[in-house]
């Protein structure tokens, strides 16, 4: 089939869905799947990801603007960078208008990766290894990072992962 000729995802049910919620001066993030479509409302389920690490960086000033663009708009493609120091998650399930919220359609892998990421406890493993003094303690850690990695079966994560750690410079 033609690409030109590929029609427009549309809101529905099961279909993989990425928000963000106010939180203060920042905004927490929403990825989840869509339970139920009743006109311009929808339910959705999934994960809403308050990015405490990142937010404390802005905070004490150890952030740059990128950061702050971030939490202030995030988005599917940059909402990784929210996520690689510590966050506090928790289940989501309530109604969206979606005339008073933004709400995009995400890819199925997208969804895969962001939520393995966070249910994998990634951000505390690289967390833990950027804040650790150079030593046995923190090559400990990059070895249970490495570990994770090689044990992660959805390649697209295990890509990111690999992605993100590389940039970071904290695995080989």
């Amino acid at each position: 089939m033609s690409l030109l000729f590929k029609k427009k995802p549309v809101m529905r049910e099961g279909v993989h869905v990425f928000m963000s919620v106010e939180d203060g001066d920042f905004k927490n993030i929403v990825f989840g799947v869509v339970s139920g479509v009743d006109g311009n409302k929808i339910g959705v389920n999934g994960v809403i990801v308050n990015p405490i690490g990142l937010k404390n960086k802005v905070q004490q000033q150890k952030a740059g603007p990128r950061s702050i663009e971030i939490l202030e708009n995030p988005t599917p493609d940059n909402c990784i960078l929210a996520l690689v120091y510590r966050v506090e998650y928790d289940d989501f399930a309530q109604e969206v208008d979606l005339d008073q919220k933004q709400v995009l359609i995400i890819p199925p892998r997208v969804y895969s990766v962001l939520d393995g990421w966070v249910r994998e406890c990634i951000p505390e493993m690289i967390n833990q290894i950027l804040s650790l003094p150079a030593g046995d303690e923190q090559d400990q850690a990059k070895r249970v990072l490495r570990q994770k990695r090689d044990s992660l079966m959805d390649k697209n994560l295990k890509r990111t992962l690999y992605s993100v750690s590389r940039s970071l410079k904290i695995l080989n």
